[in-house]
């Protein structure tokens, strides 16, 4: 009798692991947005924008999203002739849902108004939270590129190192994904633009972004 209740008590903790597992499966399968778990390694030349969409799609696919379409919330300046991208137009429509099946925004208005991006909801592909303030290393600076509205910057000032291709001259403009800083301002509090990246190197490479608590991080977006 002692052998069948063990038994029992065994199965249905088995069961039980496989009913967790298969929901956290279908919550990474219907997951519309997360931060990336990592950067390139290469500072911020993620090699363009079509770059930085392979990653989001790869980071995806490896977390079991792949059936969508991911794009990376990136801004570009106008150069070389080819006019400015605003990243809050290339990430579609919404709504948007994290690893864990939470709603970070339910559309482009929300997201770029009172949206519930925090630390706690703002997570990597693999349902895991990013480092923050406070936390060793932080890493809570995001790649963006972009303004308060998620639109890009006018030409001029580099705020996208060089377009999302080098990792020495130039600046990114960051967000913070915990939204925490220094200070009590809107900046500090920022989840898309909270201060460009500078450095001993320029301001592009993985050395500089760790500098000011990043990694090269970025966010990504299902577009359908």
């Amino acid at each position: 009798m002692k052998r069948r209740a063990t038994f029992s008590l065994a199965a249905t903790a088995a069961a039980l692991a496989l009913a967790m597992s298969g929901g956290t499966i279908a919550q990474q399968a219907a997951m519309t947005f997360f931060v990336t778990s990592a950067g390139s390694g290469n500072g911020a030349n993620l090699g363009g924008l079509a770059g930085a969409d392979q990653h989001c799609q790869q980071l995806a696919q490896a977390a079991g999203a792949g059936g969508h379409t991911w794009h990376a919330y990136l801004s570009t300046q106008a150069a070389n002739g080819q006019p400015a991208v605003n990243a809050r137009d290339r990430i579609g429509k919404g709504p948007w849902t994290n690893a864990k099946g939470a709603v970070v925004a339910k559309d482009g208005a929300e997201l770029h108004g009172q949206n519930n991006l925090t630390k706690q909801t703002s997570l990597s592909e693999k349902g895991d939270v990013i480092n923050g303030r406070g936390d060793t290393p932080n890493r809570h600076d995001a790649l963006t590129g972009s303004q308060p509205d998620g639109t890009a910057f006018a030409a001029g000032e580099d705020r996208t190192c060089g377009n999302w291709t080098s990792s020495t001259k130039g600046a990114a403009m960051l967000g913070h994904i915990d939204r925490q800083g220094l200070r009590e301002d809107d900046a500090s509090h920022s989840w898309n633009s909270s201060h460009p990246s500078r450095g001993s190197d320029g301001g592009c490479s993985q050395n500089d972004l760790k500098s000011t608590g990043g990694d090269g991080l970025f966010y990504c977006f299902a577009v359908n």
